[in-house]
């Protein structure tokens, strides 16, 4: 089985009468891609930027993207306000986005033991989702929005550590307890912070984190934290989906 890494670049490159069948592209570029006369039948696609402003994917001519997008906001109640603009709006949206993952918790409790580590297609399992968004919250509250020099939380669980000091990091993984109540400090975090934000302070810049040399507003960093939520929502939902219970 051929196999490209980050190495091959293909950008711009034609398949012609090429067998793909069963091949997997994962965290890959496919912006811009465009495919004619393919069989795609059976096919899975996991974009997570699709909902974003702007997002676009045709299928034989027909602009999808919205349809995807209002079907994830039905099936996930809550998750359409997570680009809410001011104060009220984004605490009503974090408060969503609490309860939703609370009952997920709940779910995950009464499933067979060992759910909690199990790992669907080399995805994150739901302790290292937890472990995750945790960090995302280091990120974007901690490291952008207060500007703290060092926000990391040691169980925390970056996506890519490769720019990050890993002695911030423990070396062996928390029991699931430790995950939790990381976990639930950083949820709180989040939730303290919206309680008094205000709108002159949601227009404040900020630097991203990734790109220190561009700013975003307050306002977009928590947008982030929300989409990261609803995002990995769906990721680890749709994994437990296929574990026994």
């Amino acid at each position: 089985m051929a196999k490209f890494g980050r190495s091959d670049d293909l950008k711009g490159a034609e398949f012609f009468e090429v067998n793909l069948h069963g091949a997997r592209f994962l965290e890959c570029d496919l912006s811009g891609v465009v495919m004619r006369g393919v069989d795609i039948q059976a096919g899975d696609i996991d974009s997570p930027w699709l909902g974003e402003v702007g997002g676009s994917l045709k299928v034989n001519g027909i602009e999808v993207a919205p349809y995807v997008d209002a079907e994830l906001n039905r099936r996930f109640p809550g998750r359409a306000d997570r680009f809410a603009p001011e104060p009220d709006g984004l605490r009503a949206a974090w408060a969503a986005v609490e309860r939703t993952w609370t009952a997920l918790a709940d779910r995950v409790a009464a499933m067979p033991e060992g759910t909690v580590d199990a790992s669907v297609g080399g995805e994150w399992s739901f302790a290292q989702t937890q472990r995750h968004l945790v960090h995302a919250t280091d990120v974007w509250l901690g490291r952008a929005i207060l500007q703290v020099e060092q926000p990391f939380h040691r169980f925390g669980l970056p996506h890519d550590s490769s720019s990050l000091d890993q002695s911030v990091f423990a070396a062996e993984p928390p029991t699931y307890a430790e995950v939790l109540e990381a976990r639930a400090d950083r949820v709180g975090m989040v939730r303290d912070y919206l309680a008094a934000v205000t709108s002159e302070l949601l227009d404040e810049p900020r630097k991203n984190p990734w790109s220190p040399d561009n700013t975003m507003t307050v306002r977009a960093c928590l947008h982030v934290i929300l989409g990261e939520e609803w995002e990995h929502y769906r990721f680890i939902s749709r994994d437990l989906d296929t574990l026994p219970t």
